[in-house]
């Protein structure tokens, strides 16, 4: 259902050999000169591809979104590590980007992107030394914070270094981390009015187990409930004469949700840039498929082996493509391609019930079952239109989990 759904029109991505001497594709590569003389049947596989059609389509989506709904946008850079995507963002009308790690952000900032929210609290000297260093260069970024004692030690660092941090109050919501909601939030959003070296920015609600909620009313239901008590919350610290102006939150999967929610003031989703295997199973409105944005973020693979009209075997394994999803990676163009993992450099496919014939050396395109995770095998990504490559962005935050 969901391979007919969303892949069976897809146009196939089935060829053979290179147009261009290797050297000279990676001397292009390296030099940036190739668009308009760069195919993607020129690029060496495995390799990262970005449809910017699709991708353009999915940026202009959300951006008209929230526009209309009122709401800020900070998308979040986890899913892409790539300034240059951040930058089509913020052309859009995003506010900035959210950084899961603070290496993350100083990758944005060293990029050119301001309007930065490190969404992990920053905890530990060295990281509180980077984070000082970081609001010297963009003074607008905010710290999430869950704690008095990280607080006091954010403000002491702060004032040692003549500055004022702009802090968030990161909320339990019933995912991972945050102080809990209520009194405790608003006991913390308290001790951090007294303190000289921090500003309340306001407060940070992410309900991730509510992004990935099957069916779209049950997902309503758990979001609408998880983010009433961080609207609560909000309202207690108010009350309090403390301003609180921002409540930050959502997701690809609830964007279309806590928009509505009134006390949400802005929506930090990612992986709605390019899709997935993952999001497309929770369900939409309309059906059990998750259609709202497009899939433009795939793998190009090419076959180097054929055991038999009924096998082939790809160049993409388990070094290509994330494993953390207990689904496959689903051809482009082609249905009822069975894939399995063939160990860390090869993909096995099973050809029994394809829709057409695959040969040696063809090249093939996966839709990936985890986007984040799968950007962060790769140094870069080629953006292409049609069979063009256009661009070719490095993955700037690779890695950069610290």
């Amino acid at each position: 259902m969901l391979r007919r759904t969303l892949f069976g029109l897809a146009p196939a991505l089935v060829m053979a050999g290179t147009r261009r001497p290797w050297k000279e594709v990676e001397r292009m590569i390296e030099t940036g000169g190739f668009k308009g003389r760069l195919s993607v049947d020129d690029l060496p596989t495995p390799a990262l591809l970005v449809d910017l059609d699709a991708l353009d389509w999915n940026i202009a989506k959300m951006a008209a979104h929230c526009k209309q709904k009122g709401l800020a946008l900070r998308p979040h850079g986890k899913t892409h590590k790539c300034p240059e995507i951040a930058k089509k963002l913020v052309a859009a009308g995003a506010v900035g980007a959210c950084a899961a790690k603070l290496s993350e952000a100083e990758a944005f900032a060293k990029g050119g992107i301001g309007g930065l929210l490190v969404t992990t609290a920053v905890i530990g000297q060295h990281k509180i030394e980077r984070a000082a260093a970081l609001a010297r260069i963009k003074p607008e970024t905010i710290l999430c914070v869950d704690n008095p004692r990280n607080a006091a030690e954010l403000d002491e660092a702060a004032r040692a270094a003549k500055l004022r941090l702009n802090v968030a109050i990161d909320l339990y919501v019933g995912n991972r981390t945050g102080i809990k909601t209520g009194a405790p939030a608003a006991a913390l959003a308290k001790e951090i009015d007294g303190l000289k070296g921090l500003k309340l920015a306001g407060l940070q609600a992410y309900a991730g187990h509510a992004a990935h909620r099957n069916g779209f009313e049950a997902r309503r239901e758990l979001s609408r409930n998880v983010m009433a008590t961080a609207v609560e919350t909000k309202k207690l610290i108010e009350a309090a004469g403390i301003a609180c102006p921002l409540l930050t939150g959502g997701s690809t999967g609830t964007y279309n949700i806590d928009c509505d929610i009134a006390g949400m003031t802005e929506l930090q989703p990612g992986s709605f840039v390019f899709m997935d295997i993952d999001y497309a199973r929770i369900g939409g409105p309309d059906g059990p498929v998750y259609k709202d944005f497009r899939h433009s973020l795939t793998v190009l693979t090419t076959v180097v082996s054929k055991p038999s009209d009924a096998e082939a075997v790809v160049d993409g394994g388990l070094k290509a493509f994330s494993t953390d999803k207990p689904f496959m990676p689903i051809a482009k163009g082609i249905e009822g391609i069975g894939f399995a993992w063939g160990g860390d450099e090869h993909g096995k496919l099973n050809l029994s019930k394809a829709s057409r014939a695959v040969a040696l050396g063809d090249r093939l395109e996966f839709v990936i079952p985890h986007c984040d995770p799968t950007v962060n095998l790769y140094d870069r990504m080629f953006g292409v239109r049609g069979q063009q490559v256009e661009t070719c962005w490095a993955v700037t935050a690779r890695g950069m989990s610290q």
